[in-house]
């Protein structure tokens, strides 16, 4: 398997190298033969040739097997016209990345909720009120006037339909339940389209239930009865504050894993920003990356009938379990002491007692 491998900015060369040597260590276990290849991308790529995203990774992207992809500071980017391309939004734009597959389960000594959380948030990636990305030309946020402001928020059939089938599948393999979350009391047209997508695609899955709240109501519920959600599907920005939500709820951005899945392509993408505050420290915590390579190893080996894969991701998981359940072998935001590098040190040690060869 080639994974193209984008550390990105801030925090993100630290923790992707923590994540490479976790998944050098599954690589040697299971045989894997996977093959990385590291490009520059976000400040280093806009220092050096005027781009946060050289046209020579779009290019190469489609001939690999998968992508890593580290957070990325675009708020401090310039203008696009001067370089300063988002590579998330980018990627997820031209190669179609239209599910965001964001888990969320609860960790004992780290969640907030009373009662257990273990979910999947499916959000769609490439319309919804994101004006970067909703317009063939243009941007879908604009000022007619000095005092005004306006955004467009797109919702079309094909995007609702196929997240909706992503949601689906997904809630085949876990507890055949899909909640559909919406505002169409309010927004009528834009999630009545939504609504009307989600449940045509509901009667080709009759082994599973479909639910539908309004947002107002999930945001609440995922606090007062976590345990009711199997799979979430809904559009673009409710999912984003949706998933956050449940991360923090369930122990943390940090450890939520996160990919961006297409038909032929899926981009694994840690769930956090790029911290700047604590680059170069060596503490920031990498499992959220981990666990969205793992997430990426498991796409890829499910797509391809690879098992070895699908069994690298499962391994990888339970050693991140095994090194967080234990509090002195967490990273310092979890109330542990370890570093970055330590920490994947711990994952890997866990992972080599498997004795899987």
């Amino acid at each position: 398997m080639r994974i193209l491998v984008l550390p990105g900015d801030g925090i993100g060369p630290e923790i992707t190298a923590a994540t490479l040597d976790v998944l050098t260590a599954a690589d040697a276990l299971l045989g894997l033969d996977l093959a990385f290849e590291t490009h520059d991308i976000g400040l280093a790529s806009l220092a050096a040739a005027g781009t946060t995203l050289p046209a020579e990774v779009l290019t190469r992207i489609p001939q690999v097997d998968g992508v890593l992809l580290g957070p990325v500071s675009h708020y401090e980017y310039p203008p696009r016209v001067d370089g300063g391309i988002n590579p998330s939004a980018e990627l997820r734009t031209v190669f179609e990345l239209f599910a965001n597959i964001r888990p969320c389960r609860s960790r004992a000594g780290l969640s907030l909720l009373r009662s257990p959380m273990d979910l999947v948030i499916v959000r769609e990636n490439t319309e919804g009120f994101y004006a970067d990305r909703n317009m063939h030309a243009g941007n879908g946020e604009f000022m007619p006037g000095p005092d005004l402001a306006l955004a467009v928020r797109k919702v079309s059939a094909q995007a609702s339909e196929r997240v909706a089938v992503a949601a689906f599948e997904l809630a085949r393999g876990r507890r055949h339940k899909v909640t559909a979350v919406h505002k169409a009391n309010v927004l009528k047209l834009s999630d009545g389209l939504f609504l009307r997508e989600v449940r045509a695609v509901a009667e080709r899955y009759p082994d599973v239930e479909l639910d539908e709240l309004i947002v107002d109501a999930a945001a609440a519920l995922l606090i007062r009865t976590p345990d009711r959600f199997d799979v979430v599907v809904t559009t673009n920005m409710f999912g984003d504050i949706l998933s956050d939500e449940a991360s923090e709820l369930s122990g943390g951005l940090g450890l939520a894993g996160s990919v961006n899945a297409g038909h032929d392509l899926c981009v694994g993408q840690a769930q956090h920003g790029s911290a700047p505050d604590i680059a170069g420290l060596g503490v920031a915590n990498p499992t959220s990356l981990v666990l969205s390579a793992a997430m990426l190893l498991d796409w890829r080996g499910r797509r391809d009938g690879d098992p070895g894969l699908v069994k690298a991701a499962e391994l990888i998981v339970a050693a991140v379990d095994a090194v967080l359940d234990d509090p002195a072998t967490r990273t310092r935001d979890l109330g542990g002491a370890l570093g970055t590098a330590a920490f994947a040190e711990a994952v890997v040690r866990t992972l080599n007692k498997t004795g899987v060869r």
